[in-house]
C-alpha cells in the first residue's frame, strides 16, 4: 500500500530499526523492490532520483505513475520518494506526481546558501504535505563533486536542522555513493553523537558499499533511512549478463529482464531482513 515516507521512517525509528530506501531506474526496479519487500514482510521506500528522471527524457510523471501504481498494489507499506533533487522545478512537481517525500540537495552550495535554499524548499514542501530530507555534509564519490573523507559535525548538523526545518538529515559518516565493493568503514562514534544532537531521523547514503555488520551497527547507533542503489544495479546487470552469455540467440527482453528483476528482489529482501 502506498504510505507516506515520513510515516514509514517514523515507525522504524520508534522501533529502533531501519528502513531500506531503494533507487528505482526502470519499472523492473520498482517491481523488484516491492516483491523483495513483500517477501521480507517489511516496508520499503521507492526512490526516483533526479538523475533517473533525466534518463527518462526529463519526464517525471511516467516513471512516477508506474512506481506509484506498484506501491499502491503492494501488500506492505511502500513510500514514494524523489531523491537528490537539485532543480526547484522538479521539486515542485513532486506532490502532484504522488510523492510523499523529497530529498532536496543543496549540499554543493556554500553553507549559508544551502540553508537558505533548503529552508525555502522545506516551506514549499510542507505546504504541499511533503516530508523533506536534506544533506549537510558532502557524501563522497558522487561524480567527483563530493570530497572523500568529509564528516558531518554534530553541532553544525543541529544548527542546520533548526535553521531549515528539514524532516530528516543525510549525514557523512564514511560511506560513498556508487561503491561497487562493500569496504566502507563507518564512524560509529560519530553516528551516535549525531543521533544525540539532531532531533530528526538520520539518513545513510551510499549504503551499497557498507558491509552487513556495519549496517547493523549503524542502525543500532541511530541511522534510520538506509539508501541503496548500486547493489541493485550490480545484481540486475550480473543476471542480465549471465542470461545473455548462456544464449547468444536470445532476443526477447522478457527472458533476461525477468531473472534480473528476481535478482534485485532477492537483494532487497536480504537487506530489509538485516535492518530489522
Amino acid at each position: 500500500m502506498l504510505t507516506p515516507t515520513g510515516e514509514i521512517v517514523s515507525a522504524a525509528r520508534a522501533a529502533g530499526g531501519g528502513v531500506g530506501a531503494f533507487n528505482v531506474i526502470t519499472v523492473e526496479h520498482a517491481e523488484a523492490v516491492v516483491t523483495g519487500a513483500e517477501a521480507a514482510g517489511r516496508p520499503a521506500v521507492l526512490q526516483i532520483s533526479e538523475n533517473a528522471v533525466r534518463f527518462h527524457h526529463g519526464r517525471l510523471a511516467p516513471i512516477a505513475a508506474a512506481a506509484r501504481s506498484i506501491a499502491e498494489l503492494s501488500t506492505v507499506a511502500v513510500g514514494l520518494h524523489l531523491d537528490h533533487v537539485v532543480s526547484d522545478e522538479l521539486f515542485d512537481q513532486a506532490a502532484a506526481c504522488g510523492f510523499g517525500s523529497v530529498m532536496y540537495d543543496a549540499s554543493l552550495r556554500p553553507y549559508e546558501q544551502n540553508v537558505a535554499a533548503t529552508a525555502a524548499a522545506v516551506s514549499r514542501g510542507h505546504g504541499r504535505g511533503l516530508w523533506v530530507e536534506s544533506e549537510l555534509g558532502e557524501i563522497g564519490g558522487k561524480d567527483g563533486a563530493h570530497a572523500p573523507g568529509v564528516r558531518t559535525d554534530p553541532g553544525e548538523a543541529a544548527s542546520y536542522v533548526a535553521a531549515t526545518g528539514v524532516d530528516a538529515l543525510a549525514v557523512a559518516v564514511g560511506s560513498s555513493h556508487a561503491m561497487a565493493t562493500r569496504t566502507a568503514k563507518l564512524d560509529h562514534d560519530l553516528i551516535s553523537r549525531l543521533a544525540a544532537a539532531v532531533p530528526v531521523p538520520l539518513v545513510l547514503h551510499g549504503s551499497s558499499g557498507v558491509p552487513d555488520d556495519e549496517l547493523v551497527a549503524a542502525v543500532r547507533g541511530g541511522m534510520v533511512k538506509i539508501n541503496i542503489g548500486t547493489a541493485l544495479n550490480k545484481a540486475f546487470t550480473a543476471a542480465v549478463r549471465e542470461t545473455l552469455d548462456r544464449d547468444a540467440t536470445l532476443t526477447d527482453p522478457r527472458r533476461y529482464l525477468a531473472p534480473a528483476r528476481d535478482a534485485i528482489a532477492e537483494t532487497v529482501a536480504a537487506c530489509l531482513l538485516l535492518l530489522r
